[in-house]
């Protein structure tokens, strides 16, 4: 007869605890940031704010100083200049994906470090992608004018 034990959660470790705190702050103000700009269309602030945030990392890669670093973080953040425009014509729901994309791409380097000297950096950027792309893809099922 086999036991199923209940795994213990492990605690956050305290070197996450504060840029997952902020990431998720700026997550929210990510999902809500079209209220900043009222006289643009909510997909298109969503738009713009994609490809900044995939372009941080080129910044990070021009500071780690490998051509190949470089040569990889611009092609992903020409990735998502692309999904943002598509998002323009196609639907908001490539927002809410680039985000989750962008998000998975945070885990990966947070657990490579491909680009040196990112360590708070990746945990921070995937909780705003995470808690961004929950709230948007919330006010694109629920109508919410956030998101229309």
């Amino acid at each position: 007869m086999t036991s199923i034990a209940a795994v213990p959660a492990r605690p956050l470790p305290r070197n996450l605890r504060t840029p997952l705190a902020w990431g998720a702050v700026f997550g929210v103000i990510q999902a809500v940031s079209p209220m900043a700009f009222p006289w643009l269309d909510t997909v298109s602030v969503y738009a713009l704010g994609l490809p900044l945030i995939a372009a941080v990392y080129i910044g990070f890669a021009v500071a780690d100083g490998r051509a190949h670093v470089l040569a990889v973080e611009t092609v992903v953040a020409s990735v998502f200049v692309v999904a943002a425009a598509a998002a323009l014509s196609v639907s908001p729901w490539l927002i809410v994906a680039g985000l989750v994309g962008h998000g998975v791409k945070d885990a990966w380097q947070h657990r490579t470090q491909f680009v040196a000297g990112t360590r708070w950096w990746p945990p921070f950027c995937a909780a705003v992608d995470v808690v961004a792309a929950a709230l948007i893809a919330l006010a694109i099922t629920t109508g919410f004018p956030v998101a229309l």
